[in-house]
């Protein structure tokens, strides 16, 4: 029976661990329980806190130093709201961070291709300077060629 109740105390303490925490509300050390916080932005968020309650998660990036979209995108991941809010730009953060992802990729293939296109217009504008100027060396050698009897007609 006792280890009955141990184990549903864990699973209560796990599942607290797991539940929101609200910036207004936390105290330092639920601040602290939620992935990506630690002691130095706990306190930096009670610190904000004492100047007045977060309104919003706009509110809440532009007062606590060291917050983005990106990282209240993933705060608001593993549990932070603001006034029991989670932050509405974290599913279009991905979302958007795929389209990006995507969008280099497709840009960096074109740019390969458009490489390669470069490179073999580079390689028949040498193969075009290679027949030019063998022609021009067996008109030189004709030339040459002819001069020679000429000569030594002469004598």
């Amino acid at each position: 029976m006792l280890k009955k109740i141990l184990a549903v105390l864990a699973m209560l303490y796990a599942f607290a661990a797991m539940a929101a925490v609200d910036v207004n509300k936390g105290t330092a050390a639920e601040l602290d329980s939620v992935k990506g916080i630690g002691p130095g932005t706990s306190k930096a968020i009670v610190d904000e806190r004492k100047k007045g309650e977060f309104k919003s998660w706009e509110d809440f990036i532009e007062r606590v130093k060291g917050v983005g979209d990106k990282r209240a995108a993933h705060l608001s991941e593993a549990g932070l709201t603001v006034n029991g809010q989670a932050y509405k730009g974290a599913a279009a953060t991905k979302k958007d961070d795929k389209k990006d992802k995507k969008d280099k990729k497709e840009a960096k293939a074109e740019k390969k291709e458009e490489k390669k296109a470069e490179a073999k217009k580079d390689e028949k504008k040498d193969e075009k300077k290679e027949t030019a100027m063998a022609k021009d060396a067996k008109k030189d050698d004709k030339k040459a060629s002819d001069a020679k009897p000429a000569a030594s007609a002469k004598k």
